[in-house]
């Protein structure tokens, strides 16, 4: 398409494309800027892929797929490698949260959600 560069990419997944969202930013470094991910299991990646990881990431997690104790380990591996990272439970959702088409759907975890993922963009795509 003539509106795109031949520069990096962001990648951004949601349920089980989330956990592919970063699976391939870990495989391609060079080319994925951005990677985020929505109500994903991303932690079933392994601390070997995170560690690979350089793009700039996000994570929102449901509070049903997700506990405390489960995000600190996983924000531990992030901190550990050095990843540029945001990742956090977004309140009262369940996995599924951004689908507006089931009884999962959550509006304000739907704008919280676009109020990380655009800024992501914003700043990793912007010159490009």
């Amino acid at each position: 398409q003539p509106e795109t560069s031949a520069g990096p990419v962001a990648v951004t997944g949601y349920c089980i494309g989330g956990l592919l969202a970063v699976r391939t930013a870990a495989a391609h470094p060079g080319q994925v800027a951005a990677v985020a991910g929505f109500h994903a299991p991303v932690g079933a990646a392994g601390p070997d892929t995170l560690r690979r990881l350089s793009a700039k990431v996000h994570f929102g997690h449901a509070e049903t797929d997700l506990t405390s104790e489960g995000l600190g380990e996983l924000n531990q591996t992030l901190d550990a490698a050095g990843v540029d990272y945001t990742s956090e439970i977004y309140p009262d959702t369940v996995h599924g949260f951004t689908m507006a088409d089931t009884d999962a759907f959550n509006p304000a975890a739907l704008q919280l959600h676009w109020d990380h993922l655009l800024p992501l963009l914003g700043r990793t795509l912007a010159n490009c």
